[in-house]
């Protein structure tokens, strides 16, 4: 993990931390979802294996530093500074909540415990990481919501920011609901089931429609799907239909998705091919497949590219990580913010989930009958046990959806804190 993946500000209150012999002092910082992002009633919570990872393997290479060194805003920083992030590990704990949760705004998603440089420095790449994986999972709920039981296929590599955000969006699209996805290192790597057959190119490659569509049953056998609109939806299904088995399905990728699927499946009824699937892909997103399922159009499922793997209509998410807590020997410090629309609540805190409301807590309080959702991930630098499987996540998914916020509510010893820290 490149420790030059951060901000500058990062390092340079490092450098100032060192020099001002804070390095040893323990901070809390908070990682915090200050405001849902738009047309957002709840974000599911994603990334944390991508936190881990980085956190446990952070190092700062040798021509790394010696590039920093170089830096004009360097220039006063302490000579054992750098031999301090040539040796830098991360020691710390990490309590989280565990990936698949849904929660609501203001409410903490994970606490790092640590030195203050080690706390300080993973800010930029744990506030990217998690957010971007957070804001795709909770877009494949509402998807997969909409399809109301139909599989819902991430289309979304091609259109993402860069290729291994393809790689990621897939897999955080699986956690949110989908039923696989056309990204095939996502697949080795998460055991995410693949799918996709052939692109217009395919057809447009042979001399005819038929040909093509022969060459590839030929190849695929069962798990064959024809695309039928390259040059003409209703006779690519005829020519589909011809052909007979073996065929999974078909795929319209263009077109009024409402009259061609009727109109495609009575051909595929006709022929015998009841079971054939119709796929629908091209521009969707949750407003158009809920219309779809309204309307009861025969389309057994959906392949989501752009709208998915950009989290097209809402891009960003108002997360917050804040310093809540620093520790000196024999005396705790209790930090917070009080600029207006920005403030934050002291304190290391626990998010407490009962049937009916949270209640947002002090890490150290006990709450009988509740689920405590940040749970030990990291404790001195150590994986305190491996991360369940993608399947074991998926799980944990609330389905289907609450369309509302739960009631969040704060515990007395909190509110005493907050009334102190502000007096």
């Amino acid at each position: 993990m490149n420790g030059l993946l951060t901000d500058l500000y990062e390092l340079t209150m490092a450098a100032g931390y060192f020099a001002a012999g804070k390095q040893h002092e323990t901070g809390t910082f908070e990682f915090t979802i200050r405001r849902l992002p738009r047309n957002r009633d709840f974000v599911v919570a994603a990334g944390l294996h991508r936190a881990v990872d980085y956190l446990l393997n952070l190092r700062f290479e040798a021509d790394e530093i010696a590039w920093l060194r170089g830096l004009p805003h360097f220039r006063h920083a302490k000579p054992a500074f750098w031999e301090y992030l040539a040796s830098f590990r991360f020691t710390g704990d990490v309590f989280a909540v565990p990936e698949g949760t849904v929660l609501y705004a203001g409410q903490p998603l994970m606490n790092i415990r640590a030195p203050l440089i080690e706390g300080q420095i993973p800010e930029t790449y744990l506030l990217s990481a998690v957010s971007f994986e957070t804001l795709i999972a909770s877009k494949a709920v509402r998807l997969a919501h909409a399809a109301d039981g139909r599989g819902v296929f991430d289309y979304g590599t091609r259109r993402a920011h860069t290729p291994e955000a393809g790689v990621l969006s897939a897999r955080a699209a699986y956690i949110g609901g989908c039923a696989g996805t056309s990204n095939t290192l996502a697949g080795y790597r998460y055991g995410i089931p693949v799918v996709g057959t052939a692109a217009h190119s395919w057809v447009m490659a042979f001399d005819s429609e038929t040909e093509a569509f022969r060459e590839l049953q030929n190849l695929l056998a069962d798990q064959t799907v024809q695309l039928v609109d390259t040059y003409d939806a209703i006779e690519g299904a005829r020519t589909a239909a011809r052909l007979g088995k073996p065929l999974w399905g078909v795929r319209i990728d263009s077109g009024d998705f409402f009259l061609l699927s009727r109109r495609i499946r009575r051909i595929l009824d006709d022929a015998g091919l009841t079971e054939t699937r119709i796929i629908a892909s091209g521009d969707l997103d949750e407003v158009r497949i809920a219309a779809i399922v309204e309307d009861g159009a025969p389309i057994d499922a959906f392949g989501v590219g752009t709208e998915l793997a950009t989290s097209a209509d809402a891009p960003s998410m108002g997360s917050i990580y804040k310093l809540v807590e620093i520790e000196r020997p024999g005396h705790t410090r209790y930090t917070a913010k009080h600029s207006a629309e920005k403030g934050t609540i002291p304190g290391a805190k626990q998010l407490f989930r009962f049937p009916d409301y949270d209640l947002l807590g002090l890490h150290d309080e006990c709450v009988p009958g509740a689920e405590a959702l940040l749970k030990p991930v990291i404790l001195g630098g150590e994986l305190v046990e491996p991360l369940p499987s993608l399947e074991e996540i998926r799980k944990r998914v609330e389905w289907p959806p609450k369309p509302f916020p739960r009631l969040m509510k704060r515990s007395d010893a909190l509110e005493n804190l907050m009334a102190e820290v502000t007096a």
